[in-house]
């Protein structure tokens, strides 16, 4: 147990629905370890239910792409004068920021200027792209706490305080219910994305594939996973009318993945989620051309999907640009229906990756670890 201190609320930043999540959970573990601990910042409906005093709404900041980005500067300089403001004002005890480093990078800068600690939970990809950025976080940020086994390493390589505290995941996947629920040999899931863009891109390759399977394997059903704020009509309107398929809710979904044979799904969280559940996926990324060319130049990962990073081989068949077709999924995907050996092999892996990712209780660690650090800065300390 930790006695707070008279320094104010903790201020927590994030900029979208997953990091609004983990900011839910991340304050339920401070609130259990120092009882008068207060929050603040920016957040979303999950940190508000937890208690938070949210004085900017996440939404302000949730753009995708360069060019929205440009598009919304103004706005966003202003954004950030009003939270310099009221970090001026309020003089947290302490940030935690929370993934979206676009963002949060400025906010680490108003912060080191005004003297308030900050923590980064989280940590952003940097690994994988841009990775100069890493002194960036060695100079502003206090410690960095992680949560894929392999970023340990590489933040200490560059001599940043870190510390690796397990996947939040596994304390919000009801694995214990979930594994004894059956598969159902014919359903195959597919998840487009969460973005209209990304949906409009996939979704129609995933029907070819579907076509291109229905010869073999007339017997497959599909069942399509609806991205919270994605439109129905659009899933409709991009699926053939010749091949059933079921449209169902987000709140379900983990029962969903458990249920199907495999699953079809953009590259995203999604393909953690799916695979601690243990449901093999073929994973399917395309970006514009000029996105591709950019990210050639920055991107120094081999394998793009999280399960394949953690365990550092391919485990999911990963298609990428060109070969996010449907001719290339219906490969893929036929092969794990004729040949249950290939297919039993991945199912297996995916037992292995779950050990890798570490015991639940990450917010909680991370609580300790923010808290404990907090303390050595206190002047009673």
């Amino acid at each position: 147990m930790h006695t707070g201190n008279s320094h104010g609320p903790i201020w927590i930043n994030v900029g979208e629905a997953s990091g609004d999540l983990h900011g839910a959970e991340l304050i339920k573990a401070l609130k259990e370890q120092d009882p008068s601990a207060t929050f603040t910042g920016m957040g979303g409906p999950a940190m508000k239910r937890e208690g938070m005093n949210a004085l900017f709404d996440m939404k302000l900041i949730s753009l995708v792409g360069i060019t929205e980005i440009l598009g919304g500067l103004p706005k966003i300089l202003l954004l950030l004068r009003k939270i310099r403001k009221n970090l001026a004002y309020i003089k947290p005890r302490a940030i935690i920021l929370i993934d979206c480093p676009e963002f949060n990078f400025r906010v680490a800068k108003i912060a080191r200027k005004l003297s308030i600690p900050v923590y980064y939970y989280i940590s952003p990809q940097i690994w994988a792209w841009r990775s100069g950025r890493v002194h960036f976080l060695r100079k502003y940020v206090r410690r960095v706490i992680c949560i894929l086994p392999f970023e340990k390493a590489f933040y200490e390589k560059f001599g940043v305080e870190v510390d690796y505290v397990g996947h939040p995941l596994m304390d919000v996947l009801p694995l214990d219910q979930l594994d004894t629920l059956p598969v159902e040999e014919n359903r195959i899931g597919l998840l487009p994305g969460s973005r209209s863009k990304e949906v409009a891109t996939l979704l129609p390759e995933f029907a070819c594939a579907a076509q291109i399977l229905k010869k073999d394997h007339p017997h497959l059903t599909y069942v399509i996973v609806r991205a919270p704020g994605m439109d129905k009509e659009l899933l409709q309107a991009l699926w053939p009318e010749d091949i059933p398929v079921e449209i169902v809710e987000p709140a379900t979904r983990y029962e969903v993945f458990r249920s199907c044979r495999f699953i079809l799904a953009a590259s995203g969280t999604v393909t953690l989620e799916t695979a601690l559940i243990g449901t093999p996926v073929i994973v399917a990324y395309q970006v514009s051309r000029f996105s591709a060319f950019i990210g050639k130049l920055l991107i120094n990962v081999e394998n793009i999907s999280l399960p394949n990073l953690i365990s550092e081989r391919e485990i999911y068949p990963e298609h990428i640009q060109k070969q996010a077709t449907g001719p290339y999924l219906a490969q893929t995907a036929a092969r794990w229906l004729d040949d249950p050996e290939t297919y039993k092999a991945v199912k297996n892996s995916l037992g292995e990756l779950r050990s890798l990712v570490g015991a639940p209780g990450a917010a909680m660690r991370a609580a300790g670890i923010i808290l404990d650090d907090l303390e050595t800065l206190s002047p009673q300390s």
